[in-house]
């Protein structure tokens, strides 16, 4: 037996790998990150937009609350202002999701036999159906997911980058390039391989017609491999123009899947991958200072005019 795919998007059971069935729509919550100036009357002036997931005990708010504090604003978000008032990237819309697809949405415990946990790996089809569209026709956007010309897929990917911590991290590389989706081995009949109660099921669809940039940031252990990840960025229609994965030397839970996310990565993905950045973070662990850090470069990175291919290999200080 499985768990059925609860949706009223036109999605096969083949693609899903499981069966599809419809139901009723659920209301979800996001946080959401306005630049200083945004003007919601002033629909002349465009904005980029970041989606930045939690990890696996998290929700919408550790990015926030987790990042730290100063003067009781969140690190966070001065990161974003300083970044902007400092004129090293354009004004940005940040949206924080709650990176469950499923109705047990605000259960933030890691029963891998819950529903909530699964949700994690089918996040691709809320992005898609759900979120961006959201995001797209409420708030000020360069991109329009609405127009699905060729030339618009195009454009507006440029416009959209997706980038997570931990759990995060996995959703960002596994369900943007065709990694695998996981479920409870109580569902796959299968062995306890990955010592979590998860074992893969089927790769998803891919999200490279929606985001240009993606970041992982101590990817977590679901997270799938290099060749697997290259295979993907390969076999689209759309190059990757960035990819930025970080993790902690001193990281025990995610050094492993970091490594074996980046390994034989660039090799496989070819000519449609240009930017990519492996950089590991001395004495660094599955912690914020990781993680501050990554969002920070990341963001100084994403939406250039133009990329040359390179991998750029780094060890930075914490």
């Amino acid at each position: 037996a499985s768990r059925q795919l609860v949706t009223n998007q036109d999605i096969s059971s083949e693609e899903a790998g499981r069966e599809v069935v419809s139901g009723n729509p659920i209301i979800k919550r996001c946080n959401i990150y306005l630049p200083p100036g945004y003007d919601p009357e002033d629909k002349e002036t465009k904005y980029n937009v970041l989606y930045l997931l939690h990890g696996v005990g998290g929700n919408r708010y550790e990015w926030l609350y987790g990042s730290g504090q100063v003067d009781g604003n969140f690190v966070i978000l001065n990161i974003f202002d300083n970044l902007i008032a400092n004129g090293e990237i354009e004004p940005l819309i940040v949206v924080f999701p709650e990176g469950r697809s499923a109705t047990s949405w605000q259960n933030t415990n890691f029963t891998a036999n819950e529903t909530n946990i699964l949700g994690f790996y089918y996040f691709d089809y809320e992005l898609r159906y759900d979120l961006i569209p959201f995001i797209e026709s409420n708030y000020n956007t360069y991109a329009n997911i609405a127009d699905t010309s060729p030339e618009a897929v195009e454009y507006n990917r440029k416009h959209r980058a997706i980038a997570g911590l931990s759990m995060g991290g996995m959703q960002a590389l596994n369900l943007t390039f065709g990694g695998y989706r996981f479920d409870s081995i109580n569902y796959t009949q299968t062995g306890n391989r990955f010592g979590n109660g998860l074992d893969q099921t089927i790769q998803t669809p891919g999200m490279q017609d929606l985001f240009a940039y993606i970041g992982a940031f101590s990817n977590a252990p679901t997270s799938s491999a290099g060749n697997v990840l290259g295979a993907g960025i390969a076999a689209s229609q759309y190059t990757t123009d960035l990819l930025y994965i970080t993790c902690g030397d001193a990281d025990g839970i995610a050094m492993q899947s970091y490594r074996g996310s980046v390994n034989g990565l660039a090799n496989a993905a070819g000519d449609n991958l240009n930017l990519m950045y492996q950089v590991v973070i001395r004495r660094g662990g599955h912690d914020f200072g990781v993680w501050n850090h990554g969002a920070y470069n990341f963001a100084r990175l994403c939406f250039h005019d133009s990329y040359e291919p390179e991998v750029v290999v780094l060890t930075l200080d914490n």
